[in-house]
């Protein structure tokens, strides 16, 4: 038998927005995306920037405190969005090797909240359009959901666990950026953090993939081979000299090619079956237009990252075994 549906949860082409949100929605966003574009560009600004720069302002605050109504969820986000001070840089400097460096940064990473971390070159193409990054690299922290507080989005007035455990991931995020930046500080470095829950100057999936830290799901998320779509992440950018890790391919891109739980998850039908050209890349794609709305109204969502079949921890070893044996045969 079937587990029962979440009672929070439309069923699929059966939700409308309320129509003081789709007022609020006088722009689409897919444009401003660059979905279509052949083009490699950087990214414009979007809907968890600051207000100014993108024309979801209003909305946004809808989604804010259509969040902040859910118990508990407040006090998630305001530990989330409290910045610890940064340190100046040292003026010694850690002349280690740059292997050794490396795994410091690694080892002290993993002891600081990350729980997965990956770096990768910094590319023009991280960062938003009208910010800079001067730094050669990024480090790229995963922090992981808890699958059984996960799995209870959408959020609302009588149960708000959901959300607070990605108010809580965001919270690691913001702590273990800081304190990692802090730490290649004190070695003789330039770091910055670039946590959530809002947006700055780094866009954050791109270099993950590059890291090797997952590939792009067909919900427009990462999919981390040890802890599936329930992953938040967080970046440090730095000159630190250190070795990159390689990308990973583990079926998860292949896998999403057929698998339909996603989508027919979705209650707006946000999640499109194939991929799609974005600035000069064809991949997948969620539909901003159908997607923020509800999100906006559901107290954040996540139904899509919470169903993945790679999320589950029951389901994601052997979806691991059986890519790997199809990639092995290709």
């Amino acid at each position: 038998m079937s587990e029962p549906l979440n009672p929070r949860r439309p069923r699929r082409n059966t939700w409308q927005p309320k129509p003081e949100i789709s007022s609020l929605l006088r722009v689409s966003g897919n444009p401003i995306n660059g979905v279509g574009e052949g083009t490699p560009r950087r990214p414009s600004p979007f809907f968890w920037h600051p207000p100014d720069q993108h024309p979801w302002g209003e909305l946004q605050i809808v989604a804010r405190q259509n969040s902040r109504k859910c118990p508990g969820s407040a006090e998630a986000f305001q530990a989330a969005s409290s910045y610890p001070e940064l340190n100046a840089v040292s003026a010694t400097r850690n002349d280690a090797p740059a292997e050794t460096l490396t795994e410091e940064v690694r080892r002290f990473a993993l002891s600081n909240e990350a729980d997965d971390i990956g770096i990768a070159p910094m590319d023009p193409l991280y960062v938003f359009d009208g910010y800079a990054i001067d730094h050669p690299l990024v480090i790229v922290l995963a922090l992981a959901h808890n699958y059984e507080r996960l799995r209870e989005v959408p959020s609302d007035e009588t149960n708000g666990v959901g959300v607070c455990d990605v108010g809580d991931q965001y919270a690691k995020g913001t702590r273990s950026s800081y304190t990692l930046a802090n730490w290649i500080r004190a070695q003789g470095y330039q770091a910055d953090p670039y946590p959530g829950p809002s947006a700055g100057a780094l866009v954050l999936i791109p270099p993950a993939i590059a890291a090797g830290l997952g590939e792009l799901g067909k919900h427009g998320s990462l999919i981390n081979p040890r802890f599936g779509a329930g992953v938040r992440l967080a970046g440090v950018t730095t000159d630190m000299p250190l070795i990159p890790t390689s990308p990973r391919r583990f079926g998860a891109d292949d896998f999403c090619s057929t698998c339909q739980v996603c989508t027919q998850a979705c209650p707006p039908g946000a999640i499109t079956p194939k991929k799609q050209m974005v600035r000069g890349v064809e991949r997948w794609y969620v539909d901003f237009d159908k997607c923020i709305p509800y999100f906006a109204e559901a107290a954040s969502c996540g139904i899509c990252i919470a169903e993945c079949p790679w999320t589950r921890p029951a389901v994601r070893p052997k979806l691991l075994a059986t890519m790997a044996r199809r990639l092995g045969e290709g």
